[in-house]
């Protein structure tokens, strides 16, 4: 295989600028493509990132082949650097055939380019997982949530439930070689429900305001927060190594406890680390404040056992414009949206292209993960279609659980962190990205048919009327 950027370089930091802005400039053409053709974003970057990974690493580019590793590569790099033998350690993560490919590339003339780019790509993809999050949360009202009814509650329940439970049957169907830990993760990512998407679909056809509107933005909402909550238990159980009993109930405590706290405690904290900075301007005062809290609540997730994510969460759900009101002095200032939105416009991006990268195709080619893909597809859109099962009279049943479909971006931060804990091999990783490409494409354009057959009804029986 051969290097790009092979070259010496007088700035040591120049191989970084052209790797990183080049996968940059690939998932904004894919953003581009997916906004002509009317489809969300993040499918535009993830096709493009899968398309730039399989053909790059056909034409043999170093840097793409230690891209789809993943964060095994580093893992690798930390066993060598403690002392260990490149060439055992890199056959015993990555097996006979591609260890050594590794290993030469690694050795290569370009090796330390290679690697530093990609350590730079990956660590800035999970800035980007940091920050979808936290806007996840500023967008989300704790008064409104409070406020949805049962059908809400209802919806998200049946559609966290049930797609967990067919998803673990699943993978015990047909993956039975695989550890519980791997299952009850592959489970854990069917649960997840993109807001985004689905508040989208909901703006363009104008029914936000609907019945069924309100009950899909709220169960969404609900739907983030158990799945947060499942992705902590899961991941704390992968990392003790064990399934007790007293252990998930410990987790599932640590989570409300954390998230119970962030949420009662963390506005004070901003306030008063707003008046600290009460000398600065209201746009520094609240870049600074916003940027640190999030990061010392990521932090702290991770000090507590929970993913960061649960922490940039918790940070957005806290966060609010009116904590710096004092500052304005009733004249109209940049929001926190206004000032995070070009860190996550552009970091988030390079997470999703880092995902398609690391989706193999190759790992296609065996029948039994073909069926496993179809398996985890098929209770990934049965499950959410039942939570539809949740809503009440009068509203569209069907059109609640269409809603409740597409995966997006937060199952796609759950198989990342599966795959960063070794719980997921290539070939799950790739049937779940697949899972979340088929339910994020035909959602929009199903629930828009189904949404302008129920107007056209509605229309019709007015006009009978």
């Amino acid at each position: 295989m051969h290097a790009t950027g092979a070259v010496s370089h007088g700035d040591p930091i120049a191989p970084v600028i052209l790797g990183v802005t080049s996968i940059l400039l690939f998932a904004v053409i894919g953003r581009v493509f997916a906004r002509r053709l009317g489809q969300p974003t993040v499918l535009g970057e993830l096709l493009m990132g899968i398309l730039l990974g399989n053909i790059a690493w056909i034409l043999g580019v170093d840097l793409i082949a230690v891209l789809r590793e993943g964060p095994r590569v580093f893992e690798l790099v930390n066993q060598v650097l403690a002392g260990a033998p490149i060439a055992d350690v890199a056959i015993g993560i990555f097996g006979p055939v591609k260890g050594p490919e590794l290993v030469e590339i690694i050795r290569g003339p370009a090796g330390g380019e290679v690697m530093q780019v990609a350590h730079t790509v990956d660590v800035f993809s999970r800035y980007g997982v940091i920050f979808l999050l936290f806007m996840v949360g500023l967008e989300t009202n704790l008064d409104e949530m409070r406020s949805v009814g049962g059908d809400s509650v209802r919806v998200a329940i049946i559609g966290v439930v049930l797609p967990v439970g067919m998803g673990f049957v699943a993978a015990e169907l047909l993956r039975p070689d695989l550890s519980v830990n791997s299952k009850a993760f592959v489970a854990a990512t069917l649960a997840a429900t993109s807001i985004g998407i689905s508040a989208e679909v909901l703006r363009e056809t104008g029914r936000s305001a609907s019945r069924e509107g309100r009950i899909i933005l709220g169960a969404a909402v609900i739907d983030d927060i158990l799945g947060l909550v499942i992705l902590a238990v899961v991941s704390g159980i992968v990392v003790s190594g064990s399934v007790h009993a007293a252990e998930i109930v410990t987790m599932i405590a640590v989570s409300g406890l954390f998230l119970a706290a962030a949420i009662s405690l963390g506005p004070a904290i901003v306030r008063f680390a707003a008046r600290i900075m009460r000398n600065l301007d209201v746009v520094e005062a609240k870049m600074f404040t916003s940027y640190l809290f999030v990061m010392v609540l990521a932090w702290s997730a991770n000090l507590v056992g929970l993913a960061t994510i649960v922490g940039a969460f918790a940070a957005g759900l806290v966060l609010s414009d009116s904590q710096f009101d004092e500052y304005g002095n009733g004249q109209k200032t940049l929001t926190i949206r206004d000032l995070i939105m070009p860190l996550e416009v552009v970091l988030v991006p390079i997470f999703f292209i880092l995902m398609g990268i690391q989706v193999k195709l190759e790992t296609f080619m065996s029948w039994p993960i073909v069926v496993l893909a179809g398996g985890l597809l098929v209770a990934a859109v049965i499950g959410k279609l039942a939570s539809g099962l949740g809503a009440r009279i009068p509203a569209d049943k069907l059109v609640v659980g269409i809603g409740m479909l597409p995966r997006g971006e937060v199952g796609l931060v759950f198989a990342a962190i599966g795959r960063t804990l070794g719980v997921l091999d290539d070939a799950m990783f790739s049937a779940i990205v697949l899972m979340v490409i088929v339910t994020t494409l035909i959602a929009p354009p199903w629930l828009e048919h189904v949404i302008q057959a129920q107007k056209a009804r509605e229309h019709a029986e007015g006009v009978i009327d």
